[in-house]
């Protein structure tokens, strides 16, 4: 049975259905994790379910806001709350001031180097791409290397077309409890518009849309006039708005994808991030791809 919060990541996503297998897996153990992916994927929500599949369950979830923890001395004490047998989540860790970043990785060094101390296991989460932070300058690669002991990519919503029906319906029906209301009903050609949709906010929007439908409309059946102009306003992926007509002999699906992953590098002089924004994928999303297919760049 799911808990309210890993309702969220339930779906039939073949991507998101190893991660989590991963994700599982790894809970078991004791070694840091970075979740990424884009806002509102729901980072927090994996690893505050991280925190309940792992033998740390009955310890603290310590959770911080990185962006507003602009001095060190606040850390030791956060470690502190999160060290007994429990989990200390670092939302957009990326946004840790250099003072702060020195202060985690001592206290750190320091758990790692007492054994007398309960164990803290530190899962750090970002939507940006840490490596070409630190690459840059702006993040320590000793801490890096600590907090990224196993990644962990979340997929966007609009890479989880066929997930959507079921989400929303687990929101509307969640937001109907809530409020004490009825759930309205989604018509198919409302659901056919959600799919269109690229959900730029990803999970967190589809539930705040669901939650402002149940106020303003309970118990209705939701048509297509319902939903927010920029919703209906998103255009079908067909074939004819693609410049692409499938043949009538059929594809290889895999090697298609292959194919469209060594044009993008070409195109993008071998530039991963930009071959995944001119694939629609995330960069975690297309290093995977490759390393599936054996690509090298």
């Amino acid at each position: 049975m799911h808990t309210t919060s890993e309702q969220s990541l339930i779906g039939d996503d073949p991507e998101l259905r190893r991660l989590l297998k991963a994700a599982k897996v790894v809970a078991a153990t004791d070694v840091n994790l970075l979740l990424l992916g884009e806002s509102g994927t729901g980072k927090e929500i994996l690893a505050r379910s991280l925190h309940r599949w792992s033998p740390r369950a009955t310890g603290q979830f310590v959770s911080v806001r990185c962006a507003g923890l602009d001095e060190a001395p606040d850390l030791p004490a956060l470690c502190e709350r999160g060290r007994a047998h429990g989990t200390l989540f670092l939302d957009e860790v990326s946004e840790l001031a250099p003072k702060a970043q020195a202060g985690l990785l001592r206290c750190l060094e320091t758990l790692e180097l007492d054994r007398e101390l309960p164990s803290l296991r530190v899962v750090a989460a970002t939507v940006r791409e840490l490596d070409a932070l630190v690459r840059a300058g702006s993040f320590r690669r000793d801490l890096y290397h600590r907090l990224c002991v196993v990644p962990l990519s979340l997929p966007p919503l609009r890479e989880r077309v066929g997930d959507i029906g079921m989400l929303a319906e687990y929101f509307l029906h969640q937001a109907a409890v809530e409020h004490g209301l009825e759930a309205p009903r989604l018509k198919a050609s409302s659901l056919r518009q959600l799919k269109r949709y690229a959900w730029p906010g990803n999970l967190r929007e589809l539930r705040n849309l669901c939650e402002r439908l149940v106020i303003l409309l309970p118990g209705v059946d939701i048509t297509p006039s319902n939903l927010p102009a920029e919703i209906r306003g998103a255009e079908a992926p067909s074939g004819d708005g693609l410049g692409f007509r499938l043949p009538a002999g059929g594809v290889d699906l895999e090697q298609l994808e292959i194919e469209a992953i060594r044009q993008a590098l070409t195109m993008a002089a071998g530039n991963k991030s930009h071959a995944a924004r001119l694939l629609g994928l995330t960069r975690d999303t297309l290093l995977y791809r490759m390393r599936k297919h054996l690509i090298q760049a």
